[in-house]
């Protein structure tokens, strides 16, 4: 388990809703200013850059006027071999758990973006919102502190562990490795305030002690943010255009704040890519429009709200499209969200055994369980297809539920070195 109890615990508390006594902030004296020595080189990695859309997505209002590689890009396409498909269905593996280690995922395209945005806009931390193992949360804390910004963080979690240390575990781990300030807030709140209300509170705390935070929505999910899956479908053309006209027939991705669906929907339906992309709730639903979709498997809220906020995203870009005409949203969030059953977790132990790749339990995890269940009840509507899995990331996830999945990794055992095997003290050297 990624725990280490006996680091210091620093820099987390509960949110207050009143002016703070306590003023915590750390402002980094290291200077954004890149050009303070020219004869620094010049490397891809972390270089912000002028954005130039695809010629089929320029018509979008706005434009991004620049990006941060923060991201190792493109991810691989491989062949998933996974078991029972239907006849003569192929599923294809979109690797963008591959993006990065610490900074990894679909929340790095959307950064990639964002961050810029921030940094031109002069800002000198962040501020997100999100789950108490939220992946986005993670991922801004690493790339702000990449950009030489501190991070602020309010983290939602339940009543009864609001007044405590979070821990070490998982992303919670990473995130105070590098510094980020974790505000906690219980679950109630959370859900009576709102995620905008919250962070407007730190917002107006910072600008008040002299900081310029910049304020990155849930998931990094604002019209800004859909960018990065617009760019992940011009990166995915490209592949395709590189394998002898390859093409898939869906898209099938899990959506958790909707800026991922958004971008790849518009983004397959304005390119010539020809791919439907599909979200999940496991509701049968028969395609018959030849219009580009993307299948979504929803792991929280519901699909009726998923196509009304990637409408709003939609719409931020004056798209001049339906959120219903170009994406499937099906609800595959179960017990709810970051919540499993033992047969999900199960399905996620079966995949690695069976195929290598390890599935995070809140996201693909879900996606994927879904995927399969509606190929096995609907196989004809699956049959002779060639599908692209995206794989979003978040194998921290995993680390907050090794109780769960203990019990069914049972494999291992003492190794039987029969006495009559020679000994020597000394012969095995200890690396």
């Amino acid at each position: 388990m990624l725990c280490c109890k006996h680091l210091s615990p620093t820099q987390f508390r509960q949110i207050t809703y009143s002016p703070a006594t306590t003023n915590y902030s750390t402002k980094s004296n290291i200077s954004m200013d890149s050009g303070s020595n020219s004869q620094e080189p010049t490397f891809e990695f972390l270089a912000k850059k002028a954005y130039i859309p695809p010629s089929w997505a320029a018509h979008l209002n706005p434009l991004p006027s620049h990006i941060f590689s923060l991201g190792h890009f493109p991810t691989p396409i491989h062949k998933w071999n996974l078991p029972n498909l239907p006849k003569n269905t192929e599923v294809y593996l979109k690797r963008d758990d591959l993006s990065g280690m610490q900074l990894s995922g679909n929340k790095v395209r959307k950064l990639e973006f964002l961050m810029a945005d921030a940094v031109e806009q002069g800002a000198d931390c962040i501020i997100t919102i999100g789950g108490i193992q939220s992946n986005h949360c993670r991922a801004t804390a690493v790339a702000a502190k990449y950009l030489n910004l501190d991070c602020y963080l309010i983290l939602r979690t339940s009543k009864v562990l609001v007044d405590k240390d979070p821990g070490l575990t998982g992303n919670l781990l990473v995130e105070r490795l590098v510094g980020a300030h974790i505000d906690l807030v219980s679950k109630e709140e959370y859900a009576s305030v709102g995620s905008v209300a919250l962070t407007d509170l730190l917002k107006e705390k910072l600008l008040s002690e002299g900081r310029k935070p910049y304020v990155i929505p849930v998931g990094g999910s604002n019209s800004l943010g859909t960018w990065g899956y617009i760019e992940a479908i011009r990166e995915i053309k490209d592949q395709l255009q590189k394998q002898n006209g390859v093409t898939f027939d869906d898209i099938v991705v899990a959506c958790g704040s909707g800026g991922t669906i958004a971008g790849l929907s518009v983004g397959a339906s304005l390119s010539d890519l020809g791919a439907k992309v599909q979200y999940s709730s496991f509701l049968p639903r028969i395609i018959t429009t030849n219009t580009p979709k993307v299948h979504a498997y929803c792991v929280c809220d519901d699909p009726e709200y998923f196509y009304d906020y990637a409408q709003g995203l939609l719409d931020g870009l004056q798209a001049g499209v339906n959120s219903r005409d170009i994406v499937d949203i099906r609800n595959a969030k179960g017990l709810g969200y970051a919540m499993n059953t033992p047969e999900e977790l199960t399905f996620v132990k079966e995949i690695a055994q069976a195929t290598g790749v390890v599935l995070d339990p809140v996201y693909s995890g879900k996606a994927a369980y879904g995927l399969m269940k509606d190929m096995a009840e609907n196989p004809g509507n699956w049959e002779g297809r060639k599908v692209l899995f995206i794989h979003t990331g978040g194998l921290l996830g995993l680390f907050d539920k090794t109780e769960q999945i203990g019990p069914l990794v049972g494999n291992w055992r003492r190794m039987d070195v029969h006495e009559s095997v020679p000994r020597k003290e000394g012969t095995g050297k200890m690396f």
